[in-house]
């Protein structure tokens, strides 16, 4: 991560991604695989001995460059000059980080790093016990109920693998793009370690954004509500 400042001089902490150079390596269509969708790839350099014949002879279908990492986005349609909704991508066309010129806010999808097994004080949060002489404070203690349940019940809070898993973060600011290296600027922080790969997609539910409290044109939230607040007469 690193920071910025804007045209005001606030300080925003952002994260700077790479987005692309990505390629499409496939469509799905609806006859013949049931649903549409694009299979795209991150192109980057990979050893000609790190890929398979069946993965060499699927670049080479579509006249693609070897990828790095492939995953598969829905497609959007784009409306044509007679109203109708058409899908106009196609296998070997290139994605640039300027198909996000347009918009405010984006979805990132990683993965966590991996904390290994984990106990309940670092995985779940919980306050431990007491911590004198004699005590094992950061033991769970009893999960199991007297003789009516007689069980214990799903979704327990217990010690296990923490990290690792398939992250969503929603809704996050655009702070600025370079067309030229592909890079995209987000606020705040992604899920993974350094250097590794996300999805980024536009913004599924963006958050709605009210002239004076929000967004690119508020000065200061709470400076404006209290102009927009009638004011006291002495």
């Amino acid at each position: 991560m690193t920071q910025i400042f804007d045209e005001r001089g606030d300080i925003h902490p952002v994260t700077v991604l790479k987005a692309g150079p990505c390629v499409i390596t496939q469509l799905k269509t609806l006859a013949k695989d049931g649903y549409e969708a694009a299979q795209i790839g991150y192109v980057d350099f990979v050893k000609a001995s790190k890929i398979n014949k069946a993965m060499t002879g699927h670049f080479a279908k579509s006249n693609v460059p070897p990828v790095r990492m492939i995953k598969e986005v829905e497609l959007e349609a784009v409306k044509t000059a007679e109203g109708e909704e058409k899908v106009t991508a196609k296998a070997g066309d290139r994605i640039l980080v300027d198909i996000f010129n347009d918009e405010r806010f984006v979805d990132v999808i990683g993965t966590s790093k991996g904390r290994g097994f984990a106990g309940v004080i670092r995985r779940h949060g919980f306050g431990g016990g007491p911590k004198s002489h004699g005590h094992m404070f950061q033991v769970q203690g009893s999960i199991g109920a007297s003789s009516f349940p007689s069980r214990v019940f799903p979704g327990q809070r217990m010690p296990g693998h923490m990290g690792h898993a398939q992250i969503t973060v929603r809704n996050l600011r655009i702070r600025g793009i370079d067309l030229e290296d592909n890079l995209l600027l987000v606020e705040g922080a992604v899920p993974g370690p350094r250097d590794g790969f996300v999805l980024i997609s536009k913004a599924k539910a963006p958050p709605r954004e009210r002239r004076g409290f929000a967004g690119a044109a508020t000065k200061d939230a709470l400076k404006a509500s209290k102009k927009a607040a009638p004011s006291k007469k002495k």
